[in-house]
């Protein structure tokens, strides 16, 4: 007897983070941003001055897609690049004036989306929520782009 399709608990995880990024990603949308262009932009704030290498580790993505995150930002004129005087390969991104000011309206967005979670289901439920998903990121290995950077200087 085949047993009855029911979702594996992680699907409504999945699901409702789907949801959330593409309620973020319409509020986003008027800025020219996505979702993990504003991520990248609020990790160099965090992180100050960093190579692009050392972003893509700090953010959990791979080397390829923040070089082409990065580039659009550059473009755009949310990040600076400065080729390193001592290493010519490498170079430094930070965040230009724009991106100072973007990171403003950013922040804006996302606590639009945290008021928009916290009228679902309630302030006490959005906390807790919001206390197990960081718990399960950090117990898969995942931080806050840039807080061990903010340990060491503590």
């Amino acid at each position: 007897m085949r047993q009855k399709n029911r979702p594996n608990n992680f699907h409504y995880l999945l699901h409702s983070a789907a949801l959330i990024e593409k309620s973020l990603a319409t509020k986003l949308a008027p800025l020219g941003l996505g979702p993990r262009q504003a991520r990248v932009i609020d990790a160099l704030d965090r992180m100050g001055p960093s190579s692009q290498v050392n972003l893509a580790r700090e953010c959990g993505i791979t080397a390829a897609s923040m070089s082409t995150m990065t580039s659009r930002l550059i473009t755009a004129g949310y990040i600076n690049c400065v080729t390193d005087a001592v290493e010519a390969r490498r170079n430094t991104l930070s965040l230009s004036s724009r991106g100072l000011d973007l990171l403003n309206d950013i922040k804006k967005t996302w606590n639009e989306v945290d008021d928009d979670i916290k009228k679902l289901i309630g302030a006490e439920k959005t906390k807790s929520l919001t206390n197990l998903a960081r718990e399960l990121r950090n117990e898969l290995g995942g931080n806050t782009p840039g807080a061990n950077q903010q340990q060491k200087t503590k």
